[in-house]
């Protein structure tokens, strides 16, 4: 009963208890399984959703911006190259735009926030025990549990070899769910102690996770480890970390930059660790530009000034690239282009001005100066967006997810703090 109490409290104003008991497990499972932690997110959505009632869906003017962008993208769907693939590639986003709306109910609160954000990081533990199991011990899969409602694919070593993928297959994605539950729980470590009991599993699982996103060997993983740290201790602490974080990446940029001293760099080399600086000037690797991350956007670049307004259609990349270079990927490495050549440049334009809109709003109502919790949601964000840049994460469901939840967050968190909230809630409150 002391747990059920726990488990079913801080639930926000006006959410639904059941809901918030669904979007608290959903969260919980979303790493271990995408169809297991989905349903229950999606259970979660529809408590909220027939709670609100979609008349308050169209008192939000972002949402009407995210119908327009939903019209496009069906509109570009009638004109594609690719088939049904441009169809099923809806779903990476109309599904999306609803969980943005509906989710925020349970979003509304600080205390909210920090359960939600606790949740992510203790469903990340499996993920750290599978990843150093299969780098240490050898284990490989698949491992299939819950009458195959969650299923673990496992390479002994990594996938690619080497690197670490734990239960999702691949060193990339990994990185990215490791990369967006980095700042969350750094927010955990710097919450008040509470006496070692409490407080030393929450370093363990810290110290777990800084060597895994050393082990996938993932670029964009290392730099938001090193980006995340300012991002949460928050500008009080900028005086003195930024300084001293430059000084210790300098041996680092010395190694890899073009144009610094062969002497110089030589002794930058010896004092910044092999696989480091190795893995960042991509040394050993003699590849053709058409299957680097320039030559795919300059292609995808290409390709949206050829069909700018309706785009191509949903994983057209891959067949187009291929017959003009010869060389196959899925996808052009970034989201700005994949979504200017998938769906045209004006729906790129309308959710990315959205997303930005979402968080300007965070930013100016003081989440980057707020709570440990809320800076570390804020600053998970904007490292999992940074990723996109370089790379496509979002094409696993469990990561979009987790995007979409966190950028609810912001929108809440804007949301309770705007003038105009807090004006109608003195308004309305006894005594006033």
């Amino acid at each position: 009963m002391g747990f059920l109490s726990w488990f079913h409290g801080r639930c926000p104003a006006g959410a639904s208890r059941r809901g918030w008991g669904a979007i608290q497990m959903g969260l919980f499972f979303l790493a271990s399984s995408a169809l297991l932690g989905g349903a229950l997110l999606v259970a979660g959505l529809v408590a909220a959703s027939w709670r609100k009632g979609f008349a308050d869906y169209w008192r939000d003017g972002l949402n009407r911006v995210l119908l327009m962008a939903a019209g496009l993208l069906l509109a570009g769907a009638t004109q594609a190259v690719s088939g049904d693939l441009a169809w099923w590639g809806l779903f990476n986003w109309l599904p999306f735009f609803w969980g943005f709306w509906g989710w925020q109910a349970y979003l509304t609160t600080p205390e909210a926030r920090r359960r939600c954000s606790g949740w992510l990081v203790a469903g990340t533990v499996p993920v750290l025990i599978t990843g150093l199991g299969q780098m240490v011990l050898g284990w490989q899969g698949p491992w299939t549990m819950a009458g195959d409602l969650i299923i673990w694919h496992m390479d002994a070593g990594g996938n690619p070899a080497g690197r670490l993928s734990g239960l999702f297959d691949y060193a990339n994605i990994t990185a990215a769910w490791l990369a967006l539950t980095w700042p969350l729980l750094l927010a955990r470590v710097l919450q008040p102690p509470r006496g070692w009991r409490q407080r030393a599993p929450v370093l363990l699982v810290a110290a777990a996770h800084g060597l895994c996103l050393w082990l996938t060997t993932s670029r964009n993983a290392w730099a938001t480890a090193v980006l995340a740290v300012p991002l949460v201790l928050g500008p009080g602490a900028w005086a003195w970390l930024l300084p001293l974080l430059l000084l210790a990446l300098l041996p680092v940029v010395l190694a890899v930059l073009p144009g610094v001293p062969a002497g110089l760099q030589e002794l930058a080399r010896a004092a910044a660790p092999d696989s480091l600086w190795q893995r960042l000037t991509d040394q050993g690797f003699d590849r053709p530009v058409a299957t680097t991350r320039l030559g795919q956007w300059s292609a995808a670049s290409q390709l949206v000034l050829e069909r700018p307004w309706l785009g191509w259609g949903a994983a057209a990349f891959g067949m187009l690239y291929s017959l003009r270079s010869g060389f196959s990927h899925g996808h052009p490495h970034n989201l700005p282009l994949d979504l200017g050549l998938s769906f045209g440049a004006p729906v790129a334009l309308l959710l990315l001005a959205a997303s930005l809109w979402v968080v300007t709003a965070a930013l100016r109502r003081g989440m980057a100066t707020a709570s440990p919790v809320d800076r570390g949601w804020l600053a998970a964000f904007l490292l999992l967006a940074s990723i996109h840049a370089t790379d496509l994460p979002y094409y696993d469901a469990r990561i979009n997810m987790a995007g979409w939840f966190l950028l609810a967050g912001l929108r809440a968190y804007g949301l309770a703090c705007s003038p105009r909230r807090r004006s109608t809630l003195t308004e309305g409150s006894p005594g006033q």
